[in-house]
């Protein structure tokens, strides 16, 4: 069966004035449902108020633009409320309540790449809103709202009464939400922006992995995740993930080229991608990409938590391993060609800088 696996932007799924939340659909892009993956972002204007809710899916939220506030109960635990700004990466596994507010003139937008294997909708998020229009309350009888919580019936009937806004509100600006506290931010988040580097080549691009050691709780949702950043004109070896894990990745910032190459040798896509597209490479195949002239950033999900992954060109790919009796004998060429094609890329790894 042959998969699209064609780049995607996302489309508006509701909003008002206080934002918008946007999802990739599993019909326009079958991979997801393939790959039982979501991805969807929250787009909050000044003001801004994602209301608190929860869902069927562990993910990773990362933060694509703009500063906030987010506010994260994980079961049984305290709130932790975090100061959040552009590459922050945070954990989200299953069960946190969360919610997301914008107190700032820029845009506040966040994207959501998570494991939908055990949602509701394979490929989809489903969110469960304690309070608003669709919230939890509104569906139970007043009665049942009144004795679960303790409350006379005329203060429940005020509660839901009050509720009409759906999934995003925009606040008026006088009132007070819940200050960060530093404390609260370490073992939540990683501003993937300014962690070390776990890989840094010289005009060719960085890499910095998320993972157990960094933080933690990415064990507990089963997703590694990396920031890339190549630099103008440069190139991505190829490779691919040697542990069938899925890799999800969504264009931050700049364009380029992608080719992926599956069984048989088949290319089965070549494309130009640019910033807000979303596109998943399947379990072995093999993909590059080279930058154009303003760079390309990319953001990823892979579906293991310590992803390993396995480059064909470069002074650590596989090629270089393999003795040249085998080179020149799976090649089929004379020892002169099989020793210029393994004299080339010694120097380099996973990136290379454009030609001279």
């Amino acid at each position: 069966m042959d998969l699209d696996l064609m780049p995607k932007q996302s489309k508006k799924v509701y909003g008002g004035d206080g934002g918008a939340y946007y999802a990739w659909c599993p019909n326009e892009l079958p991979m997801l449902r393939e790959g039982d993956i979501g991805a969807a972002k929250i787009a909050l204007e000044k003001n801004g108020f994602a209301l608190p809710r929860y869902s069927d899916s562990a993910k990773v939220a990362y933060v694509l633009q703009g500063s906030g506030v987010a506010g994260i109960v994980l079961p049984e635990k305290e709130e932790k409320v975090l100061s959040i700004k552009k590459g922050e990466a945070i954990a989200l596994p299953f069960g946190v309540v969360t919610w997301w507010y914008n107190k700032e003139d820029t845009e506040l937008v966040i994207l959501f790449l998570g494991d939908t294997s055990k949602a509701h909708k394979r490929g989809s998020f489903t969110d469960f809103f304690l309070t608003g229009s669709n919230g939890i309350f509104t569906g139970f009888s007043t009665e049942f709202v009144s004795r679960a919580w303790d409350l006379d019936e005329n203060v429940v009937k005020t509660l839901v009464g009050s509720q009409t806004g759906n999934g995003i509100v925009k606040l008026d600006p006088s009132i007070k939400m819940p200050e960060p506290k530093k404390e609260h931010y370490n073992g939540m988040a990683l501003n993937c922006e300014e962690a070390p580097l776990d890989v840094d080549i010289k005009d060719g691009g960085k890499v910095v992995v998320l993972n157990t050691k960094n933080l933690p709780l990415v064990g507990e949702i089963g997703l590694g995740a990396d920031l890339v950043r190549l630099n103008g004109n440069s190139m991505c070896s190829p490779g691919f993930s040697c542990d069938s894990a899925l890799q999800v990745t969504y264009i931050v910032r700049g364009s380029g080229r992608v080719q992926v190459v599956g069984a048989d040798g088949k290319r089965v896509l070549e494309t130009t991608v640019k910033a807000g597209m979303l596109f998943i490479v399947p379990r072995f195949f093999v993909v590059s990409k080279i930058s154009d002239p303003d760079g390309l950033d990319w953001f990823s999900i892979i579906t293991t938590p310590n992803p390993v992954f396995t480059h064909l060109a470069g002074r650590t790919g596989a090629w270089k391993a393999l003795s040249p009796e085998v080179l020149q004998a799976a090649f089929n060429v004379p020892p002169e060609v099989q020793q210029n094609f393994s004299a080339k890329r010694n120097a380099e790894e996973i990136f290379f800088p454009p030609p001279k």
